[in-house]
């Protein structure tokens, strides 16, 4: 359940009415129309960040599942593991991507691999990142790409923790669309507590051991 009331067509200000014109935009919308004037300059940054451009969506959807998987954000994991397919990542690149595996042993791309382990070092632990892996991810990338992506990087984890935080909820759409991919609403195995040390072990994959959701694709 939501931590907070989530803007609706019913409750939106005056100057975001346009945004539920053509329905409900989501849970993301929802919570940002809470504060029309960041709303109105967030949205298209985000849509910027994440979207498609002369950076691919596949190369996208790659960097924001990894980096919502390196959070454990449910909300984030769930949307984009629906995406991520629709981007043309296969069911193994996708499992990899939401259970931390080594790219080498998934990935053939070298731009990928490279991009995988730029995303893990933005997006786990901190500080400098590690060289050889700079180095790397700027040779295969090149400049444009590497800032792009370094950039729809941070907008995931800016969207991961609001969204975990907020406790936003994942749409009866995408629970059907998951159930349709075998996948069932991601749930962590890990609580972090107050100071800030988990206590649990790695997050679950979402996944049934049949490779079946359990949803039966019910919203």
């Amino acid at each position: 359940m939501s931590l907070i009331d989530l803007i609706d067509a019913s409750s939106s200000p005056l100057l975001l009415r346009d945004l539920f014109a053509e329905g409900d935009p989501g849970p993301i919308v929802g919570a940002l129309a809470q504060v029309p004037e960041l709303c109105d300059v967030a949205l298209p940054f985000l849509g910027a960040a994440l979207g498609a451009s002369s950076v691919s969506l596949r190369l996208k959807e790659i960097a924001i599942l990894r980096t919502s998987a390196n959070l454990a954000c449910r909300y984030c994991i769930d949307a984009h593991t629906v995406v991520a397919f629709d981007s043309g990542l296969t069911d193994r690149e996708v499992l990899a991507l939401r259970e931390h595996a080594d790219p080498t042993e998934v990935f053939d791309d070298g731009v990928e691999r490279a991009l995988i382990r730029w995303t893990d070092a933005l997006s786990v632990g901190g500080g400098p990142v590690d060289e050889v892996v700079a180095a790397d991810a700027r040779t295969s990338l090149g400049d444009h790409r590497l800032v792009e992506l370094t950039v729809t990087v941070g907008a995931t984890m800016l969207l991961n923790r609001l969204a975990t935080g907020l406790g936003l909820p994942t749409s009866a759409d995408t629970v059907t669309a998951l159930a349709g991919h075998g996948y069932r609403s991601y749930e962590p195995a890990t609580r972090v507590s107050i100071s800030g040390r988990s206590n649990a072990g790695r997050s679950s994959s979402g996944r049934s051991s049949s490779g079946r959701s359990n949803s039966g694709g019910s919203s």
